[in-house]
């Protein structure tokens, strides 16, 4: 099967877009954070006696699982792969072809329900879904509807609501099920030739979908818990959770109310494949609910989806009910029997089961204990740990060095938070993709830490690794000149400042001394970073004051 499959088009959508400002959302947000400011909609409530719209967000996730292979068939799971080059008969719905289960997408589901606190049935029965749409060649999907693999779960996150650290807070939503399902295929549209291709290499990979109750009230919740998922994911290895791969889509089930009042009418904003777009899509939606309710309006219960070049969710289709989806028993599939060391069988082959107790022996660290050994371990405060941990390889990265150097970690987290973040951010790189290595900026604080170097002149140096080229941070100083001075160097430097500004000496010694820190900077200036700033200060206090 190497070329795509074509179909006729289907007709356009109709887009919508609204100016509708976000006051309203941002207020809802704050109230649930505890802070007490006053807004617009505070304002409206007090003049009108009624309570403001309150968001209901709750989230549906898809991680497809890292396996080498689709949940029921042998074939390769392969991003990028040639059309249709990654296709069984049973991906293409020959008749006769039957499902067979693959074990390792059953511990991966397993693995991620007990990180999410679950409750993992040791019976779990799977389901065909009904639906009609051409990248679906069966005309179902298996999914679990009725017994799903693992239920009743809790996932904590943070998110800040402000500039200070004090303003990050900690928020629960609860799970409702993790249920495995196989993935459909991918229709590509060819609006020049007016038709549709369909690549079927993702049908039948398998997924985990990880559906959430409506805990949240808005874009900035929803993304921040996705964020931690995603990081649980990747600490798993259950799934590589890449967005812009595909590998984590997120459906959001939006809808507003007035707190105290039943839940309104909710729309589903599909296929959200970037946290950041997660964000906008549901606080757009929320503002657009908003809006049309207090024109007196009311919301249809349909799906849409998020155009990030307008920033506006538009139509698709009005919302199937599980009515529409006519799920049915999988007729091929027995029920999912797992085990657990109580009642694992005698004799068994361990390999040919799958054991809950074992599984939960050896799960890998989660993000939240790390960042708690983070800080526990090196010293640092919280708020870089939980930068370390949520931004990719930068924890790797700051351990890399601490490993390679003596200097104090909290010394290092400054560097690694400030310089070299701060340099990924500005050129937009990540942390595989810098030009800085770990080996480099081990270096480079070393060479600080041992008084080669002032920190004026390390901060040199690392603008110069950050343009590339081979040179280590030992090599550049040395070919530019940039060590520390000596000590007759730095007397005779002093001197002349002393010399030159009277003015500022005679403060300095009528009791004004942070005037002192005026004839540092010249010196420092002078020397152009090359004096040692503690040995400089000891000089001018003995010039000036003794």
């Amino acid at each position: 099967m190497a070329a795509p499959l074509r179909l006729k088009s289907f007709s356009g959508c109709v887009l919508l877009q609204s100016s509708y400002c976000g006051q309203l959302v941002r207020y809802r947000c704050r109230i649930r954070s505890g802070e007490r400011t006053a807004s617009t909609a505070s304002r409206h409530a007090r003049d009108t006696g009624t309570l403001p719209w309150e968001g209901v967000v709750g989230l549906e996730v898809h991680a497809q699982i890292n396996s080498v292979s689709k949940l029921f068939s042998s074939s390769e799971v392969k991003f990028a792969a040639a059309p249709n080059s990654t296709v069984s008969f049973f991906d293409a719905s020959l008749p006769g072809t039957l499902p067979v289960l693959n074990k390792r997408c059953i511990e991966a589901a397993v693995m991620t329900g007990l990180a999410l606190n679950c409750k993992i049935n040791k019976k779990s029965l799977f389901d065909r879904k009904h639906y009609f749409y051409a990248d679906l060649p069966a005309g179902y999907q298996i999914t679990q509807q009725r017994l799903p693999i693992a239920v009743n779960g809790l996932l904590t996150y943070r998110y800040q609501v402000g500039p200070k650290w004090s303003d990050m807070i900690t928020k629960c939503v609860r799970i409702i099920q993790v249920q495995l399902e196989q993935d459909s295929g991918k229709s590509l549209h060819d609006d020049s030739n007016r038709q549709t291709l369909i690549d079927l290499n993702r049908a039948g990979i398998g997924l985990m979908e990880i559906v959430m109750e409506p805990d949240m009230t808005c874009g900035v919740e929803a993304a921040a818990a996705v964020r931690e998922l995603q990081l649980i994911l990747q600490a798993l290895g259950t799934s590589l959770a890449n967005m812009s791969e595909g590998q984590l889509r997120v459906d959001a089930n939006i809808s507003v109310h007035r707190p105290g009042e039943p839940y309104g009418v909710r729309t589903e904003v599909k296929n959200i494949n970037s946290a950041r777009f997660l964000a906008k899509a549901i606080d757009y939606e929320i503002q657009r609910q908003t809006k049309i309710l207090n024109d007196g309006g009311t919301i249809l219960n349909e799906t849409r989806s998020f155009d990030y070049k307008l920033g506006a969710t538009i139509p698709m289709r009005d919302k199937e009910g599980k009515q529409d989806y006519r799920f049915m028993p999988e007729p091929n599939l027995p029920p999912l029997i797992l085990y657990d060391n109580k009642t694992l069988p005698n004799n068994v082959d361990t390999d040919q089961v799958i054991n809950i107790d074992l599984i939960k022996e050896r799960l890998p660290e989660l993000p939240s204990v790390t960042r708690e050994r983070l800080v526990e371990q090196y010293g640092i405060l919280p708020e870089h740990s939980f930068i370390l941990v949520n931004e990719d390889g930068l924890k790797d990265f700051f351990e890399a060095v601490v490993k390679m150097t003596r200097v104090d970690p909290k010394k290092i987290i400054g560097w690694v938070i400030k310089e070299f973040l701060g340099y990924l951010r500005q050129e937009n790189l990540t942390v595989k993709q810098s030009l800085v290595s770990d080996h480099a900026l081990a270096e480079l604080l070393t060479l600080q830490e041992n008084k080669v170097i002032s920190s004026s002149i390390a901060k040199q140096v690392f603008q110069e690794l950050c343009k590339g080229g081979n040179e280590s941070p030992a090599q550049i100083v040395k070919e530019k000149h940039l060590g520390l001075m000596d000590r007759g160097q730095t007397e005779e430097i002093c001197q002349k400042i002393v010399d030159e500004h009277t003015e500022a000496v005679a403060a300095i010694q009528k009791g004004n001394l942070k005037v002192m820190n005026k004839l540092i900077g010249l010196v420092q200036k002078t020397s152009k970073g090359r004096a040692d700033p503690v040995l400089v200060k000891a000089i001018l206090e003995e010039k000036v004051l003794s």
